[in-house]
């Protein structure tokens, strides 16, 4: 598989490449593992759900490192009650600010530093590829 590199406009001197894919559940998080080895990379690969099956997303950028979120049907993180209630206890035992917790449980500071690549510049390629059997 060849990808398609362009100039990156929100960073002048990188470049930015887009995939769409298909393939089993799982596919995802062994694609965010080999990405996060080159290490300099701001990536997100997201994954679908599908029958049986949570969506993931898998954001990494080079100060914050990777973040890992379930997701909705319509691509919002979601999360779970356990990890919703350890942050609350946290937050009363500890004096931390709620709002902080939620804000990392989320991947607010993921969103913020990516939201500015997400944009493709003027004719950027999407690839559309398909698993088959």
């Amino acid at each position: 598989m060849k990808l398609d590199w362009v100039a990156q406009p929100a960073a002048p001197g990188h470049h930015r490449a887009e995939l769409n894919w298909q393939g089993r559940p799982g596919t995802a998080g062994a694609m965010a593992s080999a990405l996060n080895a080159w290490q300099r990379l701001r990536f997100e690969v997201t994954e679908e759900g599908s029958p049986g099956c949570d969506g993931m997303r898998y954001s990494y950028t080079p100060s914050l490192g990777v973040f890992t979120a379930i997701t909705s049907a319509a691509g919002e993180v979601l999360v779970p009650e356990g990890r919703l209630r350890a942050a609350m206890a946290a937050a009363a035992a500890e004096g931390t600010d709620l709002a902080a917790e939620l804000d990392r449980l989320t991947g607010r500071a993921w969103d913020e530093e990516l939201e500015p690549f997400r944009y493709a510049g003027d004719g950027a390629p999407v690839r559309w590829l398909h698993a088959v059997g």
